[in-house]
């Protein structure tokens, strides 16, 4: 039978788009994983990228419960259409968006990152790099012939089959990248702690810190899923670095998401660094020229006067690397995004000693460790006083969840009546005892309220998960987390 993808998701409630497919585990059934796995190949097949039987298809995954299920959907779905599933196994996504990269090859990672383990998800990347909003409405729009009696009355397989072979190279590659462009002793006389919990590139880590001279120490290894966010950080990790960090024994602790494409950088005394902090110090230590960065992001970007051009986009990596095109076809030569959860991604090739860094336009969560702790020291300085450093300005961000999107745009519609006036006037009445008056408005994404003291509450429905999101920017850490918990105990009021 044929059905199209936008039938599917309305009838599966996964969603399906540019971040790829997200949802339930019990709701990504093998028919619907296969299915978008269909229309995503459909799609790359009309507009040129996949032109002759047998090409390859890289395919990983992280440490969810669900996820080997996935990847044997998602590997069946490429080889009944005649390509060649490369079972890259259990690696980072930008390992394998790497090698998707370096071998002009799609690639697909099965990964619902920081999001809990009752949840998975589809990252689709192109040959040439990461789906763009411009793909979304052709991704969406394809048509897939589907054999039912593939299938059994829970839309998974009647007959499973098991993945292809494992191949090592993608992990392996990824490894290399680093190790082949910093000498063997760059990290050498830094202690670091790796917060490894269920983080697929939890061995990576320390691969790379240690073979880079750093003496390494592994922490807090689960074989259980945990579901950390390096964007909205649970206590039990801020409490974790600290008990850590009292021993004395770290320079810094580093760790990161499921996926293992966003970092958590920490200082000597066990702080985690704001992704947009850290995002400044690497694009620092990379001495760019060009920054693009999500609207959400802290202002200090721009106050520290470092970077020649810096762009504001909306939230989620498909903006960033849209931007970071631009501002390469402008001309920049060191051109780098960057989020708030700590995603990094490099548009433009970094040459120094003879060696070149190619370009990875997708979040990496290496480069940032090693960038931060390689300023660190450059500059002789603690990782504590290279935050010092920068413009007194702290973000923080927090959330409601299990929070429908629909409620979430029905607040937001509140204070969007077409008359910016009446609008200042409604955001005085819940958040002026908060902040006081009202000077501008930004809907780049979601609500950035920008108010006469300047401090910042930025209000955004969650664009994965039923989650209504906070940012919040001020002159001091804890007036940054006061406030976005202030704003979002009167959204919940």
């Amino acid at each position: 039978m044929k059905i199209s993808i936008q039938e599917l998701m309305a009838r599966s409630g996964v969603a399906f788009g540019t971040s790829g497919a997200r949802g339930l585990a019990t709701e990504m059934t093998d028919r619907v994983c296969y299915a978008y796995t269909k229309g995503f190949l459909q799609y790359l097949e009309a507009i040129g990228e996949l032109k002759r039987a047998g090409e390859r298809v890289a395919v990983g995954g992280d440490f969810r419960p669900s996820t080997d299920r996935v990847m044997a959907a998602v590997a069946r779905a490429a080889t009944d259409m005649g390509y060649a599933p490369v079972n890259c196994g259990k690696v980072p996504s930008p390992a394998v968006a790497l090698f998707g990269l370096e071998n002009k090859i799609p690639s697909i990672m099965v990964t619902g990152s920081h999001i809990p383990d009752d949840r998975n998800g589809i990252k689709f990347n192109k040959a040439t790099g990461e789906v763009l909003k411009d793909d979304e409405k052709g991704m969406s729009s394809q048509v897939v012939e589907l054999d039912d009696a593939l299938f059994n009355a829970t839309g998974n397989f009647a007959q499973p089959k098991p993945m292809p072979e494992f191949s090592p190279v993608a992990g392996e590659n990824y490894v290399m990248r680093y190790l082949n462009f910093f000498s063997h002793d760059a990290l050498k006389g830094l202690r670091v702690g790796v917060y490894q919990h269920s983080a697929v590139g939890r061995d990576v880590l320390v691969k790379i810190l240690s073979h880079l001279g750093a003496e390494v120490t592994p922490l807090g290894r689960s074989e259980k899923f945990i579901p950390v966010d390096t964007e909205a950080i649970r206590p039990e990790d801020v409490r974790l670095a600290r008990e850590w960090a009292v021993t004395g024994k770290f320079d810094a602790l580093v760790s990161a998401d499921g996926d293992s494409d966003r970092p958590l950088v920490s200082d000597e005394q066990g702080n985690w660094l704001r992704g947009d902090v850290a995002g400044i110090l690497c694009a620092k230590f990379l001495a760019a020229d060009s920054i693009s960065t999500p609207v959400s992001c802290n202002t200090a970007v721009e106050k520290c006067g470092w970077f020649r051009d810096i762009r504001r986009t909306r939230i989620g990596s498909p903006y960033v690397v849209a931007s970071m095109i631009q501002a390469s076809a402008a001309d920049a030569k060191r051109t780098v995004g960057y989020e708030a959860n700590g995603g990094f991604l490099l548009n433009s090739d970094i040459e120094a000693g003879g060696k070149k860094l190619r370009a990875l336009p997708t979040r990496d969560a290496v480069i940032v460790m090693l960038g931060i702790l390689l300023l660190a020291k450059a500059q002789q300085k603690t990782v504590s006083q290279l935050a010092a450093g920068l413009p007194a300005r702290f973000t923080a961000s927090d959330r409601l969840k299990n929070f429908a999107t629909e409620k979430s745009q029905a607040i937001l519609a509140k204070f969007n009546s077409g008359s910016e006036a009446a609008d200042k006037t409604a955001i005085e009445k819940m958040f002026g005892s908060i902040c006081g008056q009202v000077v501008s408005l930004n809907r780049t994404d979601g609500l950035r309220i920008t108010f006469a003291n300047g401090e910042i509450i930025h209000l955004r429905p969650s664009g994965n998960a039923p989650e209504f999101r906070c940012y919040a920017e001020a002159a001091t850490d804890e007036r940054a987390r006061a406030l976005a918990a202030a704003a979002l105990a009167r959204i919940q009021g």
